[in-house]
């Protein structure tokens, strides 16, 4: 059964600078946030996996000495549509147009609003739509279908089931937006952004995922709407 959604939307903000860390967490706090914050990109996939993943990321772009803010969401993005809205010093137009094409939903220079950051982040979350499950290491369905978003795994009947990355992407796509249709193009732009796709590549891919997580006999989770797009039925 679907449990609601926590009132708190959770956003997890990373940084290296300690002292940004604290005014971006009290800012989006003050708005009502809840805030997890991380010092390194390595950081946050553990607290991801510990916690589960938040309803959207803020992130530096350069934490030296370990991944960059691109590698992070390049990462998490193998798993997820996480959204993300990278906050850097970097103001070089080449790396904007590649956080903005590559990574990101938005991208905010240092220093920084907090009255911008957190109206941006409203922005975001408002396009995006909210995540109809709780948040969780384990996001549980019902009582036969599980998933674990960041090893990239099901659980069906207590039995686990690999998920490729296009997969699990594709199934954290339709599961932010449970209960509501999901049209084949915005499906198709989320999981391939850079390169041309058509239909019958996602049809490819979305038989193979109904082939892991449904019942082959009484199929329920991934509603096909004819000329439209996709539902996953919310219970």
């Amino acid at each position: 059964m679907i449990e609601p959604s926590p009132l708190k939307k959770v956003i997890l903000a990373i940084d290296d600078n300690l002292y940004t860390l604290r005014i971006v967490q009290h800012t989006l706090e003050q708005a009502g946030y809840k805030v997890l914050t991380a010092v390194s990109g390595e950081e946050a996939l553990n607290i991801i996996t510990e916690h589960g993943l938040p309803h959207l990321v803020v992130v530096d772009i350069h934490m030296p000495p370990g991944m960059s803010g691109f590698e992070f969401c390049r990462t998490v993005h193998q798993f997820s549509d996480l959204p993300a809205i990278m906050l850097t010093a970097v103001n070089e137009e080449a790396t904007i147009i590649e956080g903005l094409d590559e990574h990101a939903e938005d991208y905010i220079i240092k220093p920084f609003s907090p009255a911008e950051l957190v109206a941006r982040v409203k922005r975001v979350l408002r396009r995006m739509g909210d995540f109809a499950y709780t948040l969780a290491p384990l996001t549980q369905v019902d009582e036969r279908l599980t998933i674990n978003f960041p090893a990239r795994k099901a659980i069906v009947n207590d039995k686990p089931v690999s998920l490729t990355p296009t997969e699990t992407k594709l199934l954290y796509i339709l599961m932010r937006n449970a209960g509501q249709t999901v049209t084949t193009d915005f499906i198709i732009r989320r999981i391939w952004p850079l390169e041309p796709a058509f239909e019958d590549r996602l049809h490819v891919h979305m038989h193979r995922l109904r082939r892991k997580i449904e019942d082959k006999t009484h199929p329920r989770y991934i509603v096909s709407e004819r000329g439209s797009g996709y539902i996953f039925r919310a219970g």
